[in-house]
């Protein structure tokens, strides 16, 4: 996958997540995810269709990390997940793609999103329709660790 596609995932994350959860990540360097599991507890994912490239993207939060980034944005005390934490996932899922469709359509690129779905459990299988690789990025903050896995392909 270009450079030019998955910077806009990196950017948009660090964003994201320091403007509505005043949380500081690092990111790493992408690298090609091998195996088709989810690695964190909790996992958003969602489509995108356009009309140069297509794909999905997958937010997969280690279960500390995302209690403590919920906590944070709501203002409120989470211990463990619920119906309020999963729901949050699926809005940093939106969020995250809407600046990362922003990012593209500044670069001439354009594509629609899906409504994101939430997937608990880690270690679930989640198998593409494409045969391009998923590019994964790795994320700490002070509270753990997070992914996220883009598989974006030219649309034929």
């Amino acid at each position: 996958m270009k450079a030019e596609y998955i910077n806009p995932f990196i950017s948009s994350t660090v964003n994201v997540l320091q403007t509505m959860a005043s949380t500081e990540v690092r990111g790493g360097k992408p690298s090609r995810k091998e195996g088709d599991l989810t690695r964190g507890e909790l996992n958003g994912l969602i489509g995108m269709a356009g009309t140069q490239v297509s794909g999905n993207m997958t937010l997969s939060f280690e279960q500390q990390t995302i209690l403590s980034i919920v906590s944070k944005m709501l203002m409120e005390e989470f211990t463990e997940l619920n119906e309020d934490v999963e729901d949050a996932v699926g809005e940093l899922t939106n969020m995250i793609t809407g600046g990362v469709k922003k990012l593209l359509n500044e670069n001439g690129h354009s594509f629609e999103m899906a409504t994101p779905m939430i997937i608990k459990g880690k270690g679930v299988s989640i198998k593409q329709f494409s045969e391009s690789p998923v590019l994964s990025i790795e994320f700490e903050c002070d509270s753990g660790k997070f992914w996220i896995e883009a598989n974006l392909a030219p649309t034929k």
